[in-house]
C-alpha cells in the first residue's frame, strides 16, 4: 500500500521552506515521478494522481511552489513568488527537489510532470536542466502570441510599480484569465473552464488554497517565464534525445482548444527533440488529471512513462 509523508527544504528565495508530499510504494521503486502544478492550486489536489504512480512502483512527489500551498506562510504570500527572479526561484527549487529524490533513491529513472502554469515550468526546467529528466510530460499548456506576453509583462510592470508587486490586481487577473470562461454555456460558474466533472469545479470554489488572484509579481515573473521558453535559442539548449509527451483537453482554453498545443510541439520538433509526442482528449477542458476521463488519462501516463523504461 502506497505510504504518504512530508517534508520541507528552504527555497532559492532564502525566506521560505517549500512544502512536499511524498508517495512512495511497496517494494523497490521502478522510478520517479515529480509533480509541478499550476496557479492558484497545491499539490493536495494531486494526492490521487501520486497514489496512482505508487500503486504502479512509483514514488511521486508534488511540491508547493513559491506563494501556493504550505508554502505561503501567511495568506498575504499566496500568488507571490519573491521580490527578485521569482519564476527562476520556483524552477531552482524543483531541481532542488529533483536533486533530493534522485539522492534518496539513487540509480532509477526521473520524469517531471507540469500542469498548466507547472507545464511552463517544466518547459522552463527542460532548457535549464537538459540532462536531470529521463522524460517530461506537459499537460494542460499554450503557446501564447510573444506580442500578447509582452503586453502582459509590461502591464504587470507598470501595476508593480505603482502599487508594488504584491498588488493583487483584478484588472491582471481578468486579462489572464477572464476569457477562459466564456465559450461554456450555459455558465454555472467562473470556473467551468477547469473540468466537466462539477464535484471538481465546487471543490476548487470552495478550497481557500485555489482560485486566488495572483499578485502583479507573479503576472511579471510567469510572462517572463512564458516568453523565456518562446524564444528558438533557448528552445535549442534542451535535450534533443529526451522524450516528452505533451497532454491536453480539446476543450481546453489555456491551448487554444488544441491549436496552441500543436504550436508548442512545433517549436519543440523545430529545436530539434526527437521523441515528441501529443494526445488532445475529445471535450476535455483543463484539468486532465480531474476530469470525467481521469482514469484513461492516468493509465496513458503511465503506458508513457513505462514504454520509456523500456
Amino acid at each position: 500500500m502506497p505510504k504518504f509523508s512530508e517534508f520541507r527544504f528552504p527555497s532559492s528565495n532564502g525566506q521560505n521552506e517549500i512544502f512536499v508530499r511524498l508517495c512512495e510504494p511497496d517494494g523497490t521503486p521502478r522510478g520517479i515521478v515529480q509533480v509541478a502544478h499550476g496557479v492558484a492550486e497545491h499539490s493536495e489536489r494531486y494526492i490521487p494522481f501520486l497514489t496512482f504512480l505508487a500503486e504502479h512502483g512509483f514514488v511521486a512527489a508534488a511540491d508547493d511552489h513559491l506563494g501556493h500551498g504550505k508554502s505561503a506562510r501567511d495568506e498575504s504570500e499566496l500568488g507571490y513568488f519573491a521580490e527578485r527572479d521569482g519564476w527562476d526561484c520556483v524552477v531552482s527549487d524543483l531541481h532542488t527537489l529533483h536533486e533530493k529524490l534522485v539522492k534518496d533513491y539513487p540509480g532509477i529513472p526521473v520524469f517531471l510532470f507540469g500542469h498548466s502554469m507547472g507545464s511552463f515550468l517544466t518547459r522552463t526546467y527542460l532548457i535549464k536542466y537538459p540532462n536531470d529528466l529521463t522524460g517530461a510530460m506537459i499537460c494542460g499548456t499554450g503557446q501564447q502570441a510573444s506580442i500578447m506576453v509582452a503586453g502582459g509583462k509590461m502591464l504587470s510592470s507598470i501595476v508593480s510599480a505603482f502599487k508594488g508587486k504584491k498588488c493583487r490586481s483584478n484588472f491582471l487577473n481578468g486579462l489572464a484569465f477572464g476569457s477562459y470562461n466564456k465559450e461554456f454555456e450555459p455558465k454555472r460558474t467562473i470556473c467551468d473552464w477547469l473540468s466537466r466533472d462539477e464535484k471538481v469545479v465546487d471543490a476548487y470554489m470552495a478550497d481557500p488554497f485555489c482560485g486566488f488572484t495572483a499578485t502583479a509579481g507573479l503576472f511579471h515573473d510567469m510572462m517572463g517565464g512564458i516568453s523565456f521558453i518562446s524564444k528558438p535559442k533557448n528552445l535549442a539548449n534542451m535535450n534533443k534525445d529526451l522524450p516528452v509527451f505533451f497532454v491536453s483537453g480539446a476543450k481546453d482554453p489555456v491551448g487554444e482548444n488544441g491549436k496552441g498545443v500543436e504550436k508548442a510541439v512545433n517549436a519543440f520538433k523545430a529545436a530539434g527533440m526527437k521523441d515528441v509526442t501529443l494526445k488532445l482528449y475529445p471535450d476535455c477542458r483543463h484539468e486532465l488529471l480531474n476530469e470525467l476521463n481521469k482514469e484513461e488519462v492516468m493509465k496513458d501516463l503511465l503506458d508513457w512513462i513505462e514504454s520509456k523504461l523500456k
